[in-house]
């Protein structure tokens, strides 16, 4: 999407909530420009899918202006990312990129406490690959930074339950419990009633 684009269709949104909502902002870009304006029109947080990659101002934007970063992983760019994605072990693999960039991030002005990071479930994986990272998140938790998984109506989850991609609810709450269980500390789900619904019931017959 083209800069300009990008920006008239997240820059008034970003203001109008702002006003009004009492959390933090996430505004979802890999363009350096479109996170400047985001912040200055009231985000706090920048998601950027390529891990402040994509682009080489990003890091200095983000630091100058102390954001929250998502940092997530990717294998190629957003086109071609599930054409043929292989890894010979994709749970090490991603577990030291993303170690790889909180020490680059540190060296660019953003302190360790800044940042989330994201094994990027669905991009640039097999199915196959997905369901070894979520059976294994823990690796990715021993880097000791908060983990945010993005599960939600992802096609892997088709393919497990052999559903549509109109009928994974079931699913996403299913694999947010057990996300849950072995301690993700945040999720990105569409359907945030069910989730929380299911996360509080699951926690109130748990509690000792």
């Amino acid at each position: 999407m083209a800069i300009d684009d990008e920006m008239q269709r997240v820059l008034s949104v970003i203001e109008r909530v702002a006003k009004k909502a009492d959390g933090p902002i996430s505004v979802d870009t890999t363009k350096a420009e479109v996170a400047r304006r985001a912040l200055d029109s009231g985000a706090v947080i920048v998601n950027d899918i390529s891990g402040l990659t994509f682009d080489p101002k990003m890091p200095s934007v983000c630091a100058e202006a102390k954001a929250g970063i998502v940092c997530m992983h990717m294998q190629g760019r957003p086109a071609t990312m599930q054409l043929n994605p292989q890894y010979d072990d994709v749970v090490a693999e991603i577990t030291a990129y993303l170690n790889s960039r909180l020490k680059a991030l540190e060296r660019a002005g953003i302190a360790r406490e800044r940042i989330v990071i994201d094994p990027g479930i669905g991009f640039g994986k097999t199915a196959q690959h997905n369901l070894d990272l979520l059976r294994n998140v823990g690796q990715v938790r021993s880097l000791g930074r908060p983990v945010l998984v993005g599960h939600s109506r992802k096609r892997f989850l088709g393919k497990l339950l052999g559903r549509p991609l109109d009928e994974l609810l079931a699913g996403t709450v299913g694999v947010s419990i057990a996300l849950a269980v072995k301690g993700v500390d945040m999720l990105r789900v569409h359907d945030v009633q069910a989730v929380r619904d299911a996360l509080l019931a699951f926690q109130a017959i748990i509690r000792n």
